[in-house]
């Protein structure tokens, strides 16, 4: 049975995270076999080149969206992850941005630097070791140095101007607007390294042996600039949408994310709640739960603009719904009617029976959007037990509150 309402608001977290050990490979040193653990053979530094078996746009035509589903192989790396874990992508510049700042900075895309004790062209460098597509605040404050510009000065010293201006600039962006005579070693030093870009993955490793899927969007978007509209991408959604071909391969890592994990239980019910590419761990909750027998219920709550563009996945839960291992779905496609309906509005729509799940135990998972989705369905879930429960709205955000605590309202948002 699960926890009453007063038992929720009163129970502490007194149990501590399942811990899973990792699979271990053989290694040779000094002739003598050692184990070593799965991770520590690939990792952000030593990532492991996954061919990619398939892609497939999920959207159909005429979306305004632009997802696709990406399937790689992990052959015999014994790679292995968990419902829930992210895979860590290592991508890479577009030639048309990395010629955009050699050119702005006036520099030779040929001239040799020394990284790391290798030296390697300015082009290799930026292409595949620093950040180009998102601007930073120190990346500014370095690029101030140079360019001794007080409206740099005016910028970095104004906190919300600066965020404001910082949104949607690239480095491009700045060479142009606050032009500086770079050196190839000066250049780089203004630069923060680039970072992996993280991805929910899409698949359980029961379902799909020796294969990792992921759930991208490309990002592709306008921005005003110096010497006018420019047209800009994601790094690694269209790394992996538009550079990297069926049989190409991603370097990549798992990344364990053990605060959003599937209950420890297979009798526990779950609710899922995940528009857009926040359905990704959810479809590998679902496989895992199907391949494993669970007996726990799973409700699943997905929103995109329109149906019959935007229904990711659409056959494979259908499918789901068909054999019962889906006990529930309600979708929300915002587009479809004259006011928009999101995924908080169906969750309000369900309200008794939410919080009846709730009370019987049901762990609550949320993904995606953290800047406003995500609040708007805790402010939902909040009205929900404030009204079914009939307490203060005081109560109900405790109750909320300690469901988190208790780990059984987990979040991964970005």
């Amino acid at each position: 049975m699960g926890q009453s309402l007063n038992e929720t608001l009163n129970e502490t977290l007194n149990t501590a995270l399942n811990k899973s050990n990792p699979l271990q490979s053989l290694a040779s040193v000094g002739g003598h076999a050692m184990v070593l653990p799965t991770a520590a053979r690939y990792s952000k530094k030593q990532p492991f080149a996954a061919p990619v078996l398939e892609k497939i746009q999920l959207n159909g035509r005429g979306s305004v969206k632009e997802t696709y589903h990406l399937e790689l192989g992990l052959e015999e790396s014994g790679i292995v992850y968990e419902p829930g874990d992210a895979l860590g992508v290592i991508a890479e510049n577009s030639a048309a941005l990395v010629e955009g700042v050699v050119d702005a900075a006036k520099l030779s895309s040929d001239a040799l630097v020394s990284l790391d004790g290798t030296t390697i062209s300015l082009y290799e460098a930026l292409q595949t070791r620093y950040e180009l597509t998102v601007l930073t605040r120190h990346t500014l404050q370095e690029h101030a140095k140079y360019a001794e510009s007080q409206a740099i000065q005016t910028l970095l010293a104004d906190a919300s101007r600066l965020q404001e201006y910082l949104y949607g600039r690239d480095v491009l962006d700045v060479l142009h607007e606050f032009p500086v005579q770079y050196t190839p070693e000066t250049l780089l030093a203004t630069l923060r390294k680039l970072p992996p870009r993280l991805y929910s993955i899409a698949s359980s490793l029961k379902e799909h042996e020796r294969e990792v899927h992921l759930t991208v969007a490309a990002v592709r978007y306008e921005t005003p600039s110096a010497n006018g509209t420019r047209r800009k991408q994601g790094l690694a959604s269209c790394f992996l949408a538009d550079r990297v071909p069926v049989n190409g391969c991603v370097k990549v890592f798992v990344e364990r994310n053990e605060g959003f994990k599937l209950p420890a239980h297979p009798d526990t019910d779950i609710i899922m709640v995940g528009p857009g590419t926040g359905i990704a761990p959810f479809r590998a909750f679902v496989e895992e739960r199907a391949a494993i027998g669970a007996t726990g219920r799973n409700w699943l709550f997905f929103g995109n603009p329109h149906f019959t563009t935007d229904f990711l996945y659409q056959t494979e839960w259908q499918q789901w719904l068909k054999k019962g291992v889906l006990t529930k779905l309600n979708v929300a496609f915002s587009r479809d009617q004259p006011e928009k309906l999101y995924v908080q509005h169906k969750l309000l729509a369900q309200s008794k029976e939410v919080f009846e799940w709730l009370e019987q135990g049901a762990s609550f998972y949320v993904c995606g959007d953290k800047n406003y989705m995500a609040k708007d369905v805790e402010a939902a879930l909040r009205h929900i037990v404030q009204h079914e429960a009939g307490i203060s709205a005081e109560h109900a955000a405790e109750y909320v509150h300690t469901l988190k605590k208790r780990r059984r309202y987990l979040e991964d948002v970005y």
